[in-house]
């Protein structure tokens, strides 16, 4: 498993142990990708998981710039528009992981944008 998708699949655990329930994975459209989608007490939560083994080029978080976030806000726009929810309470977060041997660090930060 690249590490990509061993960072998602631990964030979606991380998640659900905190009571979100997971309502999509690698949602995709014509304008892009959210890694998760998740509802947690009535929120609609879009999640950008970015995932390092080493944090030398920076903190995984600094990889979502004014691009990034310029798409993953039309990615959740859609989303709750195609679902029927444009006016539902949501947010985008962003969960890093940093590998580290055998253990892992894991930090959300909510409401990042």
């Amino acid at each position: 498993m690249d590490t990509g998708k061993r960072g998602e699949a631990i964030a979606e655990r991380y998640l659900s142990t905190l009571g979100y329930e997971i309502l999509e994975r690698n949602y995709r459209s014509r304008f892009g990708e959210i890694d998760l989608v998740a509802s947690h007490h009535g929120v609609i939560v879009f999640v950008e998981v970015k995932t390092r083994s080493t944090i030398r080029q920076g903190l995984p978080c600094e990889a979502v710039n004014r691009e990034k976030q310029r798409r993953i806000r039309r990615m959740a726009r859609y989303y709750l528009m195609v679902q029927g929810q444009s006016e539902a309470e949501c947010r985008i977060d962003i969960i890093e992981i940093i590998l580290q041997g055998k253990g892992t660090l894991i930090r959300q930060i909510t409401d990042a944008f």
